[in-house]
């Protein structure tokens, strides 16, 4: 008796099993799981230098070039700006097209307005993101970015390692890949015309 009974509670836990897993597949099929905004689907909140709050929400709509950097890089930060500015020039793209966005890694000493006068010298339309260190570290790891302190950092002339990836977003939010620092032109075109037109 008890080993019918025993047998009988094995069956009905294979079939429930069979059940759930028949389930899951159909719902993987008919409803695929939706990618994270941005790289890792952290959440993010940071201050736009065009006004308001910039959230891991805020990068679906536009297809985004996404870089991480501070306002007092000697060679990395300005040629990444230069770069994306002119890429989105040579394919006849508009900022309505691409959106260019730099993150500061520098919270202690770059402030919204010297963000916004840095990166407009390259082109008014780039968007420039500055938080708190807090804030900051949670934007870093929503992209997997790392960054820290170099030099004499006990002075105010320090200087910051960090990643220098360009992050290509597409107008869904989600991550599609990256462009190196010094990747040549015609790769990194290339990337970003198919991330604009799909």
């Amino acid at each position: 008796m008890t080993n019918n009974i025993l047998r009988n509670f094995r069956v009905v836990l294979w079939v429930l099993v069979a059940v759930v897993a028949i389930g899951a597949t159909a719902l993987f099929v008919f409803r695929p799981p939706q990618r994270p905004l941005g790289v890792t689907g952290q959440e993010f909140a940071l201050a736009s230098t065009k006004g308001g709050e910039f959230t891991q929400a805020s990068l679906a709509g536009t297809p985004s070039l996404v870089f991480f950097g501070y306002t007092h890089c000697p060679e990395v930060c300005p040629t990444t700006l230069a770069e994306t500015t002119a890429w989105r020039n040579q394919l006849g793209l508009s900022e309505e097209d691409l959106r260019i966005i730099f993150v500061t890694v520098d919270p202690e000493r770059d402030t919204a307005e010297m963000v916004k006068t840095y990166v407009e010298g390259f082109d008014p339309s780039v968007i420039g993101l500055v938080g708190t260190p807090d804030e900051t570290e949670k934007a870093k790891a929503a992209f997997g970015v790392f960054s820290e302190k170099a030099g004499d950092v006990a002075s105010d002339y320090y200087t910051v390692n960090h990643t220098a990836l360009t992050f290509l977003i597409d107008d869904d939010g989600s991550f599609e890949g990256t462009i190196a620092y010094e990747e040549a032109s015609d790769t990194a075109l290339a990337k970003i015309e198919r991330l604009v037109r799909g």
